[in-house]
């Protein structure tokens, strides 16, 4: 059996700004940065990429489309046994032929960006959860992407290294002129970043509203996300039989 999870959904994304992607768990919203990044493919439709179906791309076209494409995997996903130095030099040195007087100058300057050119020499088990993120986003601009994708960013940091992240997020969008796509649940800082909202629900877009519009919103999907409700719309219960014939069958 196929599970639908995505069902005739429709979004365009405008170049050059930051678009949230929020709803409850299990709705499809890393589903979509797959489809993006031609990770996955529809059973049906488009998905156009600078003017490009990536679903019909051949695997030279997916490759050369997806330098062009960022990603902020959850958790950073560093290579735990090479240094800060050489976790953001590895782009460089798999997808250029730089020299590597040039590659220590490119690293040093997006290390500079996130603010730790001084931990250039650690090791990844060396860093706090904030430092290790902010690592992962200079090796994922270190291409210079047109499209940068964050899979919840913002997991597992405390305030403080939230704060900086989405700061680092808004300010290498406009430095580096870049589309943004963030999937996540910090609602807080998400209004703060983004221009727009798209909120998922049954496979859909539920909504599609400027920040000050999720914050006014009285619908009750956004409520019960926003406040963090455990029942309405997203019930509580999963689906079951009734309780106490439940209880007492044999």
């Amino acid at each position: 059996m196929q599970l639908l999870i995505l069902d005739d959904l429709s979004l365009t994304i405008r170049r050059g700004e930051i678009i949230a992607i929020m709803g409850a768990s299990g709705g499809g919203k890393t589903t979509l940065l797959g489809l993006i990044g031609g990770r996955l493919a529809p059973r049906s439709g488009q998905v156009i990429v600078e003017n490009q179906n990536v679903p019909t791309l051949s695997k030279s076209s997916l490759y050369a489309l997806r330098r062009r494409i960022g990603m902020l995997f959850q958790f950073g996903a560093l290579f735990t046994d090479l240094s800060v130095f050489d976790n953001v030099a590895f782009p460089y040195r798999e997808q250029t032929d730089l020299s590597e007087d040039m590659i220590r100058a490119l690293v040093l300057m997006k290390l500079e960006a996130v603010g730790l050119r001084g931990a250039a020499h650690l090791m990844p088990s060396e860093l706090s959860g904030g430092m290790a993120r902010r690592v992962a986003l200079a090796r994922a601009v270190t291409l210079d992407p047109s499209i940068m994708l964050y899979d919840e960013p913002f997991t597992g940091l405390d305030p403080i290294s939230v704060g900086i992240i989405g700061r680092l997020i808004k300010r290498l969008n406009a430095a580096l002129g870049m589309t943004s796509v963030i999937v996540t649940h910090d609602l807080n800082e998400t209004l703060r970043l983004a221009d727009r909202v798209v909120v998922l629900s049954g496979g859909k877009v539920h909504c599609d509203l400027a920040p000050d519009q999720i914050r006014a919103s009285s619908d009750p999907f956004i409520r019960q996300f926003a406040d963090g409700l455990p029942d309405g719309p997203v019930p509580f219960h999963y689906p079951a039989p009734d309780y106490i014939k439940d209880l007492l069958a044999p």
